[in-house]
């Protein structure tokens, strides 16, 4: 069996696992192997409902939306929380002291990711929506810059960007997302494959769960691929990728509740199709097969 699997760059457990080896090594012992996809966040539900990969991982808003548009996805597995790894940004001399002066006023941030998830409970809990009160674009290259010349009013700032505007004396931090959400990764699968292979799956997290050890043990070595690949400066990344935990977890009824918070919070703003129960998306087997996979011993971490 080939075993497809969704990547993209911001999701950083799927970004190294997918250069170091670890489930191709894995799977390989069971006459298997592995084709890595590029799948952003957005498309990786689709991705997994049409066949075209098998498992993939985002942050906590995709598999909201994908659970919404009636996509029958499975949680595998979730990363540990991640403070410090984003923030809501705005101008030194900006007139905005706190989320509550958001309404009216235009924020970029990366749309559909965990960054909607943030930005929509920093509103809903000053009585304000994401859906009605804001002015929501797409993040670009460009923010950091349009943010400064005040084409926008605030921005979410993530990874090595986020490092380096901390250092800006320009701009000053609104809101931590840490101190908000737990702003986890989020790993899923379809039903049917979670059925039928929940050892691929524990595979898989035991893979993920070795990337993290290497990533954690060589952040040198893992800030020099960032930058190379994505751009920003290695020691940027490296502090980024330092603040990160590198641990996963199994799917836990403290996640299911912090997604169900999330959901009702969308779908209350309207940026859900509808209203969701999280909890429909939980797999016992899956669960059982996390928690024997996180438990061993990591694999021998890769030199490469």
């Amino acid at each position: 069996m080939t075993v497809n699997i969704g990547v993209h760059k911001a999701n950083p457990s799927l970004y190294y696992l997918s250069r170091l080896g670890l489930l191709e090594e894995a799977l390989a012992e069971a006459g298997e192997s592995v084709v890595w996809h590029q799948a952003g966040g957005l498309a990786t539900a689709g991705a997994l409902a049409d066949g075209t990969i098998d498992f993939g991982g985002t942050g906590s808003t995709p598999p909201l939306s994908a659970q919404a548009d009636g996509h029958d996805l499975v949680y595998a597995a979730v990363s540990a929380p991640r403070p410090g790894h984003g923030a809501l940004l705005v101008r030194a001399d900006s007139d905005i002291a706190s989320p509550a002066d958001l309404g009216g006023r235009t924020v970029q941030l990366a749309i559909g990711s965990w960054q909607t998830h943030f930005v929509a409970k920093s509103l809903a809990l000053q009585g304000l929506s994401y859906g009605a009160d804001i002015t929501a674009q797409r993040s670009d290259d460009g923010s950091y810059a349009r943010l400064l010349d005040g084409g926008i009013d605030a921005w979410v700032a993530q990874g090595a960007e986020l490092t380096a505007a901390r250092r800006d004396s320009r701009l000053r931090t609104l809101a931590e997302a840490g101190d908000l959400i737990a702003d986890r990764s989020v790993f899923f699968t379809r039903r049917e494959l979670a059925d039928t292979r929940p050892e691929l799956v524990e595979t898989i997290a035991q893979a993920l769960r070795a990337a993290d050890s290497w990533a954690a043990e060589h952040l040198d070595e893992a800030a020099e691929i960032a930058a190379a690949d994505q751009g920003g400066s290695a020691p940027d990344w490296r502090e980024a990728l330092a603040a990160l935990p590198w641990r996963l977890e199994p799917v836990s009824d403290a996640f299911v509740a912090e997604q169900q918070e999330a959901a009702d919070i969308l779908a209350a703003a309207g940026f859900l199709a509808r209203p969701i129960t999280v909890a429909d998306a939980r797999h016992p087997g899956l669960d059982a097969a996390a928690a024997r996979a996180l438990a061993a011993t990591p694999a021998a971490s890769s030199e490469k």
